[in-house]
């Protein structure tokens, strides 16, 4: 999950514009407004109780199935998605979604070795904002996805993490949020990819995400994806690894982007600070948007 897919978590949820209301409605729950007209809904997999490497996964480093919506400006919309399935549930959601008209851009690991393994579904639409909500809800409740904010009786505490969040801010040259128990930085590219000529804001999933999960003594777990340009990927791949950071996937996500991105999914757990500073040798590679913090 992005920063901007935390920021749909802890942001208020509601919906303004009428065919925002109408996906929240049909979908049964909703989501919050986004910069750049994305309208988002967050589904983390709460339920879920992943490990890796001996680390238990918190559903915001690496758990996190969202849904972004974008209005054509004729009464339809776009969506695109990123949905967080276990291997059971791939074919029942995949096939009720291609029964009523949705593609399927991609579907690959973004972890290695994690148990129970999971399987990620990029899924893209165009139409009614109603129709789009309630197919996307009859789908994901054929997983086992909290579709519902859970109940909270008291007020919700600040999030605190234990990491030296102001030491990685220095060496990343961004300004990161914390949410869920993960500190997460969300980083545009210099120029937003566009699908079906739409350009792509970072809350459609287009920005790259960069995930801290504290694992004690100042170590932590860091996942996400770098979004890449072709002549990126293996600069970005070497200076991965050079700094012992593993390259777990390598992938698209979309079927009609352009340029054409490439998505590059990454896990460690060492000393945050040296993560950090492998992180920003990779981005040195990228063509990112300079950070304004």
């Amino acid at each position: 999950m992005s920063l901007l897919g935390l920021l749909a978590l802890s942001a208020p949820a509601h919906a303004a514009e009428p065919w925002e209301q109408a996906i929240a409605t049909s979908f049964g729950k909703a989501g919050t407004e986004m910069p750049g007209g994305v309208y988002r809904i967050a589904l983390p997999r709460s339920d879920l109780k992943v490990t890796l490497d001996g680390v238990a996964l918190k559903p915001a480093l690496a758990l996190g199935s969202w849904l972004a919506f974008m209005s054509h400006g004729n009464g339809e919309v776009m969506v695109m998605g990123d949905l967080v399935l276990t291997d059971t549930e791939v074919n029942p959601v995949m096939a009720k979604l291609v029964a009523n008209g949705f593609e399927i851009t991609a579907l690959h690991n973004h972890l290695l070795r994690n148990s129970p393994h999971t399987m990620y579904m990029h899924i893209g639409a165009s139409g009614d904002p109603a129709k789009l909500g309630k197919i996307l809800h009859d789908a994901l409740a054929l997983s086992k996805t909290p579709l519902t904010a859970p109940a909270t009786s008291a007020p919700a505490q600040p999030d605190a993490i234990d990491l030296d969040t102001a030491s990685l801010d220095k060496i990343m040259g961004y300004k990161g949020k914390t949410g869920g128990g993960v500190y997460a930085y969300g980083i545009p590219r210099a120029e937003a990819p566009r699908d079906g000529g739409m350009a792509l804001p970072p809350a459609m999933g287009s920005a790259i995400a960069i995930n801290f999960q504290s694992t004690g003594d100042g170590k932590a777990a860091i996942t996400g994806d770098f979004v890449l340009a072709a002549s990126e990927v293996n600069p970005v791949l070497r200076a991965l690894r050079e700094n012992g950071i593993e390259v777990t996937a390598l992938h698209n996500h979309m079927l009609n982007d352009e340029p054409r991105m490439f998505f590059m999914h990454f896990w460690a757990n060492d000393d945050a600070q040296k993560l950090a500073t492998g992180l920003v040798a990779a981005l040195s590679h990228v063509a990112v948007t300079p950070s304004t913090r």
